[in-house]
């Protein structure tokens, strides 16, 4: 991707940018009084010293203030940082100049040349962090269009959908009143990859309603396999969420549930949402040793957890907690988001 190259670029170039910077500040003075009789009067060990405590405080603040997301919680430290560094140059600038008594003016042009550098470095922040986001606007792009075109893979692959149609056929054949739900049920969870799976959000209540209609169609088809526990508790069904992040989980629990021996296993889901804290939980049976009877069309279909790790990174960077886990023959699966 485009935006990537440049970020990269931009990240291999700034190593020589703040070279070039310090070499220019340490030997501005020296060029600036070159042609004058007797040049630069100062020593260079008073410019090292000076050069220490400009990198010092433009560093904290390029490494530490700059990239905090509430700055302006972090204004005092900042101001802090700056009042500290000013003063500590004072006095170890006192060893180079024994007659310095002018320390309230020293002490504020000094200030004010730090200052200086602070946007200097917020300057050069912003730009690298103006890349670095247009980098992951595309990474999410790319990564919603692949989980688009992998949920559809998903949906359509012989695995499930043919299946699903004989499943469908055997209850018609019976006169089962189900078959129109069934199909209807087909018919919805095609519309949902095909229109709300191609939004950047969608309600709660449709994005469950899309897991309600796979679990349905998946539990009549393994109606002697699988017994299914599906929970919700939903406060506000208008809150908006990035769409198809979730059936990947339930996917893999009949994915992996559907090879073991045996009938009637349980697969619990639940959904919660209480004041924009969502809760999803999915808990399933699970035997690595069966995973090599999974159908290979199955096995490489679908979003895949790789996937929505990635689009939770970037949509719900800070305000999201997946743990996926192993343990006592269980599949665990806890997803927290605040929305």
């Amino acid at each position: 991707m485009e935006s990537q190259n440049t970020y990269q670029k931009f990240k291999r170039l700034e190593p020589w940018l703040h070279l070039f910077l310090w070499v220019m500040v340490l030997f501005y003075p020296y060029l600036k009084y070159s042609e004058r009789e007797g040049g630069y009067m100062m020593s260079f060990a008073h410019e090292l010293n000076s050069l220490f405590f400009k990198m010092t405080i433009s560093y904290f603040l390029y490494f530490y203030i700059f990239p905090k997301k509430d700055k302006k919680t972090y204004i005092l430290v900042a101001i802090l940082a700056l009042v500290v560094n000013t003063a500590l140059y004072e006095l170890a600038d006192g060893y180079f100049h024994v007659d310095h008594t002018y320390f309230l003016q020293h002490f504020m042009a000094n200030l004010l040349t730090y200052l200086s550098f602070a946007v200097v470095f917020f300057t050069l922040y912003s730009v690298k962090n103006m890349y670095r986001q247009q980098m992951q606007l595309d990474a999410l792009a790319q990564g919603k269009k692949q989980a688009e075109m992998n949920a559809l893979k998903a949906q359509i692959n012989p695995h499930f959908l043919f299946n699903t149609l004989n499943t469908i056929y055997a209850n018609a054949l019976k006169k089962d009143d189900n078959t129109p739900t069934l199909i209807l049920k087909l018919s919805d969870g095609f519309r949902y990859l095909f229109h709300e799976g191609q939004q950047d959000y969608v309600s709660v209540e449709q994005e469950v309603q899309h897991l309600v209609d796979y679990i349905q169609l998946q539990q009549e088809r393994l109606a002697d396999k699988v017994v299914v526990h599906f929970s919700t508790e939903i406060d506000s069904a208008e809150k908006q969420i990035a769409p198809l992040l979730l059936i990947p989980f339930v996917e893999n629990a009949f994915k992996y549930t559907s090879v073991l021996k045996g009938k009637k296993h349980p697969i619990n889901i639940t959904v919660a949402l209480s004041d924009g804290h969502f809760l999803f939980s999915c808990v399933n049976p699970f035997d690595s040793n069966a995973k090599e009877a999974i159908d290979p069309n199955w096995s490489e279909s679908g979003i895949g957890i790789v996937n929505v790790k990635e689009r939770l990174h970037l949509l719900y960077d800070e305000s999201h907690d997946l743990r996926i886990a192993e343990q006592d023959q269980n599949f665990y699966v806890n997803l927290s988001l605040e929305l």
